[in-house]
């Protein structure tokens, strides 16, 4: 990669990282831009996940600083995220990730649906029979690829096992710190990391989702809503009109 495709993928990364701390989706934009500057698929999701290790880690850091996670709350659910991840991950080398960009498109446009409905206080409940065995198999997709997972989980989070849409922001950090760490060490054992390169996006992107979580602490919960739908509806249009197979259907 050459001086000139840093100069590119490095702001793309900063940038991306400041907003996805409430959107997620991260590695809908920066895999495919490193798929652009030449890197293979293998590389791409390999390198991405060492800087989302770092992005995630920044923003846990900094929404724990501020009391916005919950530690005792996350113990069951850091347990299923490490096993997803770490199947996820043993499936990269034999599992194509087009395998699963239907069930992630289906889920993201039924996300939409769930988070344009606004959550009245006496409808959130407590679901784990539904919200755990879900955390697991985004787990799963997190180690595999991860694109879209901090969206989905977010949701799975708020709808399921009672947290607000802001608790579950910042808790959905700390499983993707679990989820990426694990997909690392794989991949490293695998020897599919360019390291030079991934390591100067997890120092773009760590100081970048710093900067995102103290950006977003002020806004308001209905302000958080409509961002975060708003980037659930654009994932969706951008996984039908990309992701999905539309020539080899017709």
């Amino acid at each position: 990669m050459t001086l000139l495709d840093l100069l590119i993928l490095l702001p793309v990364a900063f940038l991306t990282s400041v907003v996805s701390v409430v959107t997620g989706a991260t590695s809908l934009i920066t895999v495919p831009v490193m798929l652009l500057l030449g890197m293979s698929a293998p590389e791409a999701i390999a390198s991405n996940m060492v800087a989302l290790t770092a992005l995630s880690l920044g923003a846990s850091m900094q929404y724990h600083k501020g009391g916005e996670i919950q530690p005792e709350r996350l113990k069951t659910l850091t347990v299923l995220t490490l096993l997803g991840s770490l199947l996820g991950a043993l499936m990269v080398g034999w599992l194509p990730v087009k395998a699963l960009k239907g069930v992630v498109v289906g889920a993201m446009l039924l996300m939409a649906v769930v988070v344009l409905r606004p959550i009245r206080t006496t409808q959130v409940q407590y679901r784990p029979q539904v919200g755990h065995p879900l955390t697991f198999l985004l787990g799963v997709y997190g180690g595999l690829f991860s694109g879209g997972y901090v969206t989905l989980l977010t949701v799975v989070f708020q709808h399921t096992l009672g947290f607000s849409l802001r608790e579950a922001v910042a808790s959905t950090k700390w499983m993707n710190v679990c989820s990426s760490l694990v997909a690392v060490v794989v991949f490293t054992l695998q020897e599919q990391v360019v390291w030079p390169i991934a390591l100067l996006m997890a120092v773009t992107m760590f100081f970048g989702a710093r900067a995102g979580v103290v950006w977003t602490r002020g806004w308001s919960e209905a302000t958080l809503r409509r961002v975060f739908t708003f980037a659930v509806l654009l994932l969706a249009a951008r996984a039908l009109v990309m992701d999905v197979p539309w020539a080899e259907m017709f």
